[in-house]
């Protein structure tokens, strides 16, 4: 690989004000038509908190953590950021890369496990943004998954540890573990890992935060897609754990998001805190894993396994660490509405 100059960060995006949502709704949307209901829907869900998503924020603090770290020890490179879905944009975190004389860059995006939208896609849309740059664009490889990377399990745990913290110590040990990630349709899921990773993550977490028994559940699935999503949506998990085990605590650990944004807030927080309530049981929400010391040394191990071969490929389970180039008929698109 020739020399790497800068470390591009990739996320997600939301609003950071009331007048940006409507926009923000259509970047995602991609240009397909949205019923007005359900623009007003996700406008309403976004005004209970400013219209404003933490993700932004969240993106900023990990940056200046990611700055630090590099600078101590990778001196030299530098640290841009681009979002999919608003801005600073991709095309925008490019431009001004080729504007600085950056020629090669590596890549970290916001997500730890293998599927379109969350691995293929992004890869996508950075070469539409080098396309859209043109010649001066710079070469952006992107870092591998993460999922199973201590770096990555460690600090999952931890967070579990410090929710189960919250519950009363007297029923500790009965807490029930819940795992979520964003949901996908099926078409998708199948060609992809994201169920095997997500699996994998969910064991090797719960392990070390001294859990045997966990669950697996989904959410932000769309409202108005017809096909087969993965399911149990969490809140449907939860009705049926009350049903048949009636656990007096149920901890819900996000484990497919690294930073706040309004799904958690408003799904997790809002919905499920709501149902909960109603069935007579304590929720308590872990914090992501953000700016944890240990996630942002991961992300500088995974830099540096990238420009100096000799360097260890962390991972921990029996799937080993993730190549640096995904197989060529992985996390292919699929029907999704």
């Amino acid at each position: 690989m020739p020399q790497v100059d800068a470390l591009l960060v990739v996320s997600f995006g939301g609003p950071e004000g009331p007048d940006q949502v409507v926009p923000y709704l259509r970047n995602v949307a991609g240009g397909k038509d949205l019923p007005s209901a359900m623009v007003d829907q996700l406008v309403d869900r976004y005004m209970l908190f400013g219209g404003i998503s933490p993700i932004n924020e969240q993106t900023r603090a990990l940056l200046v953590a990611l700055a630090a770290e590099l600078a101590a020890h990778l001196p030299g490179l530098a640290v841009y950021w681009g979002n999919r879905f608003w801005h600073p944009l991709l095309a925008e975190a490019v431009e001004q890369m080729a504007e600085d004389g950056i020629r090669t860059a590596l890549a970290f995006v916001t997500s730890a496990f293998g599927s379109y939208p969350s691995c293929r896609a992004y890869m996508e849309e950075i070469e539409r943004a080098r396309a859209k740059v043109g010649p001066a664009a710079p070469e952006i490889h992107k870092l591998r998954l993460y999922y199973n990377h201590p770096g990555f399990i460690e600090p999952m745990a931890q967070r579990i540890c410090e929710a189960l913290d919250r519950v009363p110590v007297e029923r500790r040990a009965t807490a029930r573990l819940v795992f979520t990630a964003h949901s996908l349709p099926v078409s998708l899921a199948e060609r992809s890992p994201y169920r095997q990773q997500l699996y994998e993550a969910c064991a090797l977490a719960a392990e070390r935060a001294g859990r045997s028994q966990w669950d697996l559940a989904y959410q932000s699935r769309s409202p108005r897609s017809a096909v087969p999503w993965l399911e149990p949506d969490v809140a449907q998990l939860v009705c049926r754990l009350a049903e048949h085990e009636g656990p007096k605590d149920i901890v819900v650990a996000p484990i497919g998001y690294l930073l706040e944004n309004i799904e958690i807030l408003y799904e997790l927080d809002v919905q499920l805190a709501e149902l909960c309530g109603d069935l007579g049981i304590n929720l308590v929400r872990t914090a992501p894993i953000g700016t944890h010391p240990r996630f942002v040394q991961m992300i500088r191990q995974l830099v540096l396994e990238r420009i100096e071969p000799s360097a260890p490929r962390l991972a921990l389970g029996a799937s080993g660490p993730w190549p640096d180039l995904c197989p060529a008929d992985c996390c292919l698109p699929g029907a999704q509405d």
